[in-house]
């Protein structure tokens, strides 16, 4: 077998070749990545171009400056961050507060242990909780005792009247 030195050649110019498409393929490829990736991370125009630029110019060394140097959250992840924060600032700002200490209260707290503020009463038809400046329950649609009720006709009047129990007092005996 006879060795032929032009086959030799031949193989390692198919080599070099297949080998500089390679390259040439993985350059272009992680210049196409870095611009897919930086547009996903950042808005300014200005360092889209700089970071392709680093990437295309220094190729390997530029795509490990770029991964060092890109904003580690894509636009999509600040965006999402910004709504989780937004959701636990609107939390914590919705945290009921008694008008007359500040300190934080409970939503069926009838007054404040802190300051022995009056913050809500009971409709004394239903017995649940109601607002102090509310007139009308909004559970069983009572009025407050002793507010005005708007259009109000005279027979209304009369058959609430007619209809309250009227409490007695007590004859107290003597002792």
């Amino acid at each position: 077998m006879r060795f032929d030195p032009s086959a030799l050649s031949n193989f390692m110019l198919f080599l070099a070749a297949w080998g500089g498409a390679f390259v040439a393929a993985l350059w272009l490829s992680l210049i196409i990545w870095t611009y897919r990736d930086i547009r996903q991370r950042a808005r300014d125009p200005l360092t889209r171009i700089l970071a392709v630029l680093v990437v295309a110019v220094l190729f390997l060394p530029g795509i490990l400056i770029y991964l060092i140097l890109r904003p580690p959250r894509t636009l999509e992840e600040e965006y999402q961050h910004s709504l989780e924060e937004e959701a636990l600032l609107q939390s914590i700002e919705e945290s009921m507060l008694c008008p007359g200490c500040a300190r934080h209260i409970r939503e069926n707290w009838m007054v404040c242990p802190n300051c022995h503020t009056k913050l809500r009463k009971n409709c004394h038809k239903c017995g649940k909780l109601m607002e102090l400046p509310w007139n009308l329950c909004p559970y069983c649609g009572t009025p407050a005792p002793g507010m005005r009720r708007e259009n109000l006709t005279l027979d209304e009047a009369l058959r609430q009247i007619s209809s309250e129990p009227v409490e007695e007092q007590p004859e107290t005996q003597p002792e």
